[in-house]
């Protein structure tokens, strides 16, 4: 019985310290409602915000891209996921209707947005423009 109840607390710390990083790879931010203001509004660098959800088709037919992206300009970029399931408040913030909704933020600022999937070149144009 001790072995199963340790065994219990073991899986919950590890969940716990799992659920509680801010990467969702090496080069993606995880952005929650709780971190928004730290990770987007207070960075010194240009942030890209991917607010998606796990249902949404166009979201995944993106997320390469994503990804892509946050390879290409790691270092120069701050690139993050925003899962508007999970997120409400700051999906409200920003009147999220539509998504996947890219949006760009400098100095705490919204400069520039995407709705919807594009191709590549498109995001990268607005990286290049508001770097």
């Amino acid at each position: 019985m001790k072995r199963i109840i340790l065994l219990g607390v073991l899986f919950l710390a590890i969940s716990l310290v799992f659920s509680a990083t801010i990467f969702t790879d090496e080069n993606e931010v995880k952005v929650t409602d709780a971190n928004f203001e730290q990770v987007v509004l207070k960075s010194d660098k240009l942030v890209m915000v991917d607010f998606w959800a796990t249902w949404c088709g166009p979201c995944r037919m993106i997320a390469p891209t994503i990804k892509e992206l946050a390879e290409n300009y790691k270092g120069k970029i701050v690139v993050g996921k925003l899962d508007v399931d999970q997120n409400h408040a700051s999906a409200n913030l920003y009147k999220i209707n539509s998504i996947p909704a890219i949006l760009f933020f400098k100095n705490g600022k919204l400069v520039d947005q995407q709705i919807g999937f594009v191709p590549k070149e498109v995001l990268e144009n607005k990286i290049k423009n508001n770097l």
